[in-house]
């Protein structure tokens, strides 16, 4: 909801007070000068407050040196008194558990998770990213105005709205060439096939963000297809799992051919198994050779939890892990939103590198996750089905 510079905490007003008293003078003073102006509000969480209790809340206050003046239409400077009543409506109690207070930095932006809604976007698919999870990860990665940020998996474009919204410019690529020229059956329910307008442009276009789309390409992201060279700030994504939505690539007849597609436009490829530890490193591998210095990957690892272990997160010399995020999906899987950062320029030799040292091992236990998956569904039916027949 917002960010504040913490000044004191307590579980009682008396320790609250101590708190404060014991913070540095030098942290505090160069926002209470005199030709400053300030402002305290309080916020009280599962109980309501009379203005008055308030005002000898505030009051009781004034051992802190403020020497502005108050302004309580545009004050430069904004403190909170914070306390905390618990999470039972029915059982509030008469004192707080918790009480802080602090200097007010920046709200949040929880607003953008209603107005960018999934349930009312243009183009949607089976796997269309939440928007509270898109703009999280667009804050993961640094996007800010005039960045270049790209998506190799990049679906109906969740994921380049969220960049596109902070200023970024965006582009994309997919394997499925229905899915980005907005082809084929709908996502919607109660609607069989997609529009004559479906497609990630409109969706761009409906939250007024057209002029930051740079486009999206029919391609496979296991196949080189740009130039040499650091192209991109950011690369935000979330790589198939093959629950939902398949993971191919394109393949010659001599490989394992699994399926041969034909979509609109009489275009004609093979595709084969696309494993998903081949993902991954494929994955890390370009974004080591074509993220700028300090740009940032940001993409989604689906994990068996039994099994988990953080050696089994991908690695590249090239890239720092900056941070590893789970999101439960059930009691046996999660997701691990994982962030790295490129700190060391691509060489050839880097090429290969994840082969070295059988540290690949490891990671062949990513192509079993569907299965993984499946089996936990199928145990959880089969339990319900036996503790419905006692």
């Amino acid at each position: 909801r917002s960010i504040f510079e913490l000044w004191g905490h307590g579980r009682s007003a008396g320790e609250l007070y101590a708190s404060l008293k014991s913070y540095p003078m030098d942290k505090m003073l160069p926002y209470l000068q005199s030709d400053s102006t300030y402002k305290v509000h309080i916020h009280t969480f599962n109980k309501t407050l009379t203005q008055a209790q308030k005002i000898k809340k505030i009051d009781a206050l004034e051992f802190l040196p403020f020497k502005g003046k108050v302004n309580l239409k545009n004050p430069e400077h904004i403190f909170w008194i914070l306390e905390d009543y618990g999470m039972d409506p029915n059982n509030v109690p008469e004192e707080p558990f918790h009480l802080y207070f602090g200097r007010w930095i920046a709200d949040g932006q929880r607003e953008l998770i209603e107005s960018y809604s999934v349930k009312k976007r243009h183009f949607i698919g089976n796997t269309s990213m939440d928007a509270c999870l898109s703009f999280i990860m667009a804050n993961h990665g640094r996007v800010k105005p005039n960045d270049v940020v790209y998506d190799p998996f990049v679906g109906t474009g969740g994921l380049l709205i969220s960049s596109a919204h902070f200023g970024a410019y965006v582009c994309g690529a997919d394997i499925d060439y229905n899915t980005i020229h907005g082809l084929g059956k709908a996502s919607r329910k109660n609607q069989k096939w997609r529009g004559p307008d479906e497609n990630i442009r409109a969706n761009l276009r409906q939250y007024g963000l057209e002029k930051y789309y740079l486009d999206a390409l029919v391609s496979d992201s296991s196949r080189p297809i740009w130039r040499k060279g650091m192209l991109f700030d950011a690369i935000i994504t979330d790589p198939p799992y093959g629950i939902r939505e398949a993971t191919r690539r394109t393949g010659s007849q001599k490989e394992t051919v699994k399926t041969a597609e034909r979509s609109t436009e009489n275009h004609i490829f093979v595709s084969s198994n696309y494993h998903l530890s081949d993902i991954f490193f494929d994955l890390l591998k370009f974004a080591a050779e074509f993220l700028v210095m300090g740009g940032r990957l940001v993409y989604w690892l689906p994990i068996y939890r039994p099994e988990y272990t953080e050696e089994i997160v991908p690695r590249h010399p090239c890239l720092k892990l900056i941070s590893n995020c789970e999101q439960m999906l059930s009691s046996h899987t999660s997701r691990r939103l994982i962030t790295m950062e490129k700190v060391k320029e691509f060489k050839d030799q880097d090429q290969n590198s994840y082969l070295l040292d059988g540290q690949y091992t490891p990671y062949r236990g990513h192509n079993s996750f569907r299965e993984k998956y499946f089996s936990g569904v199928t145990k959880r039916i089969a339990k319900e089905e036996k503790d419905n027949h006692k």
